[in-house]
């Protein structure tokens, strides 16, 4: 059997920048096995596989990372979306679309739009804002090999928060702490074992041309690190916008990140906040198409 794929570089304007994203657009027949072993192969931080969907809506979709499968990543829709716009897979599509995926963690709506045959897509988060547990700065500090005074707890302490996939968000104090940071494998297990979402999502506030700079950090799941994370980018803006003392507002920041990788990345988050309640988190960019062939089975 032969099963078509593509390969598209998410979060930039750049082929070989942004993070790269395997889509198999007509994934009929795959067994879940069968899945994890491509999403192994290629080796990326996420793969997808598309199927018709079983809802109404304009696909399912299922993600996979080398070591397992996820019910939301914000990337993988992303650049999802690129490709069936780019492959004329979405129906009756113009230049501009509004569509629906069906996923684990419930409908994901994109909207797509081109200018200058630069298509640009941007989700909405399938699920409201959660926080979780704090961890203190001792064990973070370890995981990230830096000084424990290198964390900023002003604005919150290191916390579990997720808009359909948690993740770890850690403020660090400058660039320079976040440059240096190292992986210690040990602790991010010793975290993991304690049930806590090992997956950590480090930034610094910035004010030059990007509000954010970040790294996000998965080893226990076969990602070392990730060169533009849409769903815990997305997730941290909420997360922002929750602390933020205005009780109502529409909230945006550029975030560049993989940076320190050599995959530049530039997201664009925006949030709605009413009553003191964040309403809906987005998260956007743009991609590029790098390659295509076929996986035989």
């Amino acid at each position: 059997m032969q099963y078509q794929y593509f390969i598209c570089d998410v979060f930039t304007t750049k082929r070989f920048g942004g993070n790269q994203l395997a889509v198999l657009p007509h994934a009929e027949g795959l067994t879940a096995e069968q899945m994890q072993q491509i999403s192994r192969e290629f080796n990326f931080s996420e793969s997808t596989f598309v199927f018709p969907p079983k809802l109404d809506n304009t696909r399912m979709v299922r993600i996979f990372t080398p070591a397992a499968e996820v019910p939301f990543a914000g990337h993988p829709n992303i650049g999802t979306a690129f490709v069936l716009a780019s492959i004329d897979e979405i129906e009756e599509f113009d230049g501009n679309a509004d569509i629906v995926f069906e996923e684990k963690a419930g409908l994901v709506p994109i909207s797509v739009s081109t200018n200058n045959n630069d298509i640009r897509c941007e989700l909405k988060a399938p699920e409201n804002l959660s926080i979780g547990v704090n961890v203190s700065t001792e064990i973070i500090a370890a995981a990230l090999s830096i000084d424990e005074l290198d964390i900023v707890t002003s604005i919150h302490p290191p916390q579990v928060a997720s808009v359909g996939l948690p993740f770890l968000m850690v403020e660090l104090r400058d660039i320079s702490v976040l440059e240096k940071v190292k992986v210690n494998l040990a602790c991010f297990e010793a975290i993991s074992a304690q049930g806590i979402t090992p997956f950590l999502h480090v930034y610094v506030r910035s004010d030059d041309e990007y509000d954010i700079h970040a790294r996000m950090f998965a080893p226990t799941d076969g990602v070392p690190e990730d060169p533009a994370t849409g769903s815990a980018n997305c997730a941290l803006a909420a997360l922002l916008a929750f602390y933020d003392p205005r009780s109502d507002g529409d909230f945006e920041w550029a975030i560049a990140q993989g940076f320190e990788m050599g995959r530049p990345s530039i997201l664009q988050a925006r949030v709605q906040k009413s009553a003191g309640k964040v309403i809906d988190a987005f998260i956007g960019g743009s991609c590029v198409m790098v390659s295509e062939g076929v996986i035989y089975l």
